[in-house]
């Protein structure tokens, strides 16, 4: 029996999440699908990949060297079916996208819309998920396009920044006058709805405006997308951070009191991919219509902190 490319998948996902279940659900497997994947790795190889500690999965030693084996054959089988498909005289294919809950502030849906109208063999598999998600999808071949909040920090990806990102702390309109007057040691103690993972950006500048200062956030719920934050501040739960052009919308409609202390703090929205895949047909008909949306695109270096 051969080991095929959907069990390396499975088996890349498990080591990256330590989790069977996680890794079930970032695949849309079922449990039994991965427990059966990579048992049929171990059995094939003769060799134990992971151990439970606790409540989780550790790489042995033979899965750690394994693993790194498995990404690059997973992104060089990616490669080869895009090549082969571009052969046939025309881009098919289909493409795993990556992207946050907020689809209207990405605008992921006229980009698809404008590659659709230019290349119909080309189909689009949206993954939502955070940031840090992504990357992890975007290394193990699990995706092909990040659309995500980040900085150019990771050699191995290159980065196509739509547009730049500002922020806003915001809170329920009951709250006005003291979200107003609030000190950042007010703030911090106001309840806070913050992101539960700390690999979004979303927690990053959040550190870097009170953690900085020596400053814990009373945080009483956690969210993994930011559409589901504002909901809740505008329901009255706490105060959170928000897109600046949501802080001022909401602030429009009367659904949202706005702090004026300055959030400088600003990421970059990328469209990200592995630099190994620069030329990738599928890659490039995406970026494409990336551009006809977003006319101001522009491609980062990765370490390239320029107006950070």
């Amino acid at each position: 029996m051969l080991i095929d490319l959907v069990q390396l998948r499975t088996f890349v996902a498990v080591a990256e999440e330590q989790h069977l279940t996680r890794a079930a659900e970032r695949l849309h497997i079922s449990l039994s699908a991965a427990s059966s994947h990579v048992r049929a790795i171990e059995e094939h190889l003769d060799t134990q990949l992971f151990v439970r500690t606790n409540r989780s999965l550790e790489l042995t030693q033979a899965g750690e060297t394994l693993v790194r084996k498995a990404k690059l054959l997973l992104n060089e089988a990616v490669l080869f079916s895009s090549f082969a498909s571009e052969l046939k005289g025309k881009i098919q294919g289909t493409l795993m996208v990556g992207s946050s809950s907020d689809l209207s502030a990405n605008r992921l849906g006229e980009v698809v819309s404008e590659l659709r109208s230019q290349h119909q063999l080309v189909k689009v598999d949206l993954r939502v998920r955070p940031s840090s998600s992504t990357r992890q999808g975007l290394k193990n071949g699990e995706l092909d396009i990040g659309v995500l909040l980040d900085r150019p920090t990771d050699t191995a990806l290159v980065y196509h920044e739509l547009t730049r990102v500002h922020f806003s702390i915001v809170g329920p309109v009951s709250w006005k006058e003291q979200l107003e007057s609030a000190s950042w040691e007010a703030l911090a103690d106001l309840p806070w709805i913050a992101p539960a993972d700390s690999g979004m950006a979303y927690s990053a500048v959040l550190q870097e405006l009170f953690g900085a200062k020596g400053l814990t956030l009373n945080t009483v719920i956690g969210f993994d997308n930011a559409t589901s934050a504002r909901a809740l501040v505008e329901r009255g739960a706490g105060v959170t951070l928000v897109r600046r052009e949501h802080a001022v919308e909401g602030e429009a409609a009367g659904r949202l009191a706005v702090s004026p202390l300055p959030v400088k703090s600003q990421y970059s929205l990328c469209a990200a991919h592995l630099a190994s895949r620069r030329n990738d047909p599928l890659i490039r008909v995406f970026l494409d219509a990336a551009a006809r949306v977003w006319p101001e695109v522009r491609t980062l270096e990765a370490g390239d902190s320029t107006g950070y």
